[in-house]
């Protein structure tokens, strides 16, 4: 693209810690892809420790800044003194031309929109489902004060907001935002995998890889394995545990007597993830709301049928055949879950070949990347309105 080489975008997300979920990922991913196709791309993160892990994007297409925060648990807020000035100097140094901010609430997150009023330079903010309705009511305490405070006037301040799917634009506008919006999903690095058409084990597995955290519907889960008790089956827990949530989860399947059937795995990544998708015949992510839901998406690259509420955008799971978009609670997920377990290991495994194609038809990064740089050219005015950007 010939102006592709004037482009200058700085990223900006409240961190890139294993431990942060999705946007950890997709974020990189989404800045190695517009770096490869000729981008001059920044990412400014918070750090907490210099210990944390994180996932970053390829250091030879994207040049990560880590920015010391402070933590403080009392009241569970982080803050970083230094975000905003650095902002400003990097903005200036490098001649920026467009802030892209992700996610909302966080003081790093205001950083980015306050350096964008002072510099007059456009804002796209990716609000990364913290402004999908579970979302906005949970802790709606802190919320409230944050919106009179900076939100509202943060958010007003977008050029552009980047929803990942029709849903979250929907809430979006509910809001009152008047903003155009790009409507562009999220990717997933597609893996070279082999996958055995019957199962290898007597013991079948159904997994849970996302953080332990109430939204993520797990007592829900616990619930409908009680009403279901398959036969021959565990379910695997994968994920950090968010807010003390693990210990009531624990104490629910103890309650329930499933000790034996539930295993917890605690954080996983790169081979051991991998492994974990590769042994799992089926997927489970009863949450109640998701701007996305990255780990559905990695689970069917695995070729592994999901069942996901309908808290998430995922409808394309029946239309595609490869698993359940279901009603939010105990009693539709028992239902699925009987409906999975009744299904032959050939049955699965023909749903999970659907669900590959699905996503390598759909979310490749490439294409998203191409998406996102054609939507900087028309904020900043060099280019057409590509066909993602909504205006109604």
């Amino acid at each position: 693209m010939n102006s592709m080489n004037q482009l200058k975008i700085l990223h900006t997300v409240g961190g890139l810690n294993s431990s942060s979920g999705g946007p950890a990922r997709t974020v990189s991913r989404l800045c190695e892809g517009i770096g490869r196709k000729g981008g001059f791309v920044t990412v400014f993160t918070q750090r907490f420790k210099q210990d944390d892990i994180c996932i970053l994007p390829n250091p030879e297409m994207v040049h990560t800044e880590f920015i010391q925060a402070v933590s403080i648990p009392q009241v569970r807020i982080s803050y970083s003194p230094f975000f905003y000035p650095q902002i400003l100097r990097h903005c200036r140094k490098q001649k920026i031309m467009l802030i892209h901010d992700h996610g909302v609430w966080l003081s790093a997150n205001h950083a980015a929109a306050s350096a964008a009023r002072r510099l007059n330079i456009p804002l796209i903010i990716n609000p990364r489902g913290m402004l999908e309705p579970w979302a906005i009511q949970f802790k709606a305490w802190k919320k409230y004060f944050a919106w009179k405070l900076y939100q509202n006037r943060d958010l007003h301040t977008a050029a552009l907001f980047c929803a990942t799917a029709e849903q979250e634009y929907e809430n979006i506008r509910k809001l009152g935002f008047k903003q155009p919006i790009a409507v562009i999903p999220n990717g997933v690095d597609l893996p070279k995998w082999q996958r055995p058409s019957c199962s290898q084990s007597k013991i079948h597995t159904a997994l849970f890889l996302s953080r332990v955290h109430p939204k993520k519907g797990l007592l829900n889960l616990v619930k409908a394995w009680t009403m279901v008790k398959p036969e021959n089956w565990q379910v695997i827990i994968a994920g950090p545990d968010e807010n003390g949530h693990l210990k009531e989860v624990e104490t629910a399947v103890l309650k329930a007597g499933l000790q034996a059937v539930f295993k917890f795995a605690g954080s996983v990544e790169g081979k051991e993830k991998s492994d974990l998708y590769l042994k799992s015949d089926l997927f489970i992510l009863p949450t109640f709301s998701e701007n996305f839901g990255v780990v559905v998406a990695e689970a069917l690259s695995y070729g592994v049928p999901v069942i996901t509420t309908k808290g998430t955008p995922w409808e394309g799971l029946t239309t595609h055949k490869c698993g359940w978009w279901i009603d939010i609670g105990a009693e539709s997920l028992a239902e699925a879950v009987q409906q999975a377990v009744l299904l032959t290991d050939e049955q699965r495994f023909e749903m999970g070949k659907q669900g590959r194609k699905y996503v390598e038809r759909s979310f490749g990064w490439e294409k998203i990347a191409e998406d996102m740089i054609s939507v900087y050219q028309w904020v900043l005015k060099q280019g057409a309105k590509p066909d993602c950007v909504r205006l109604d």
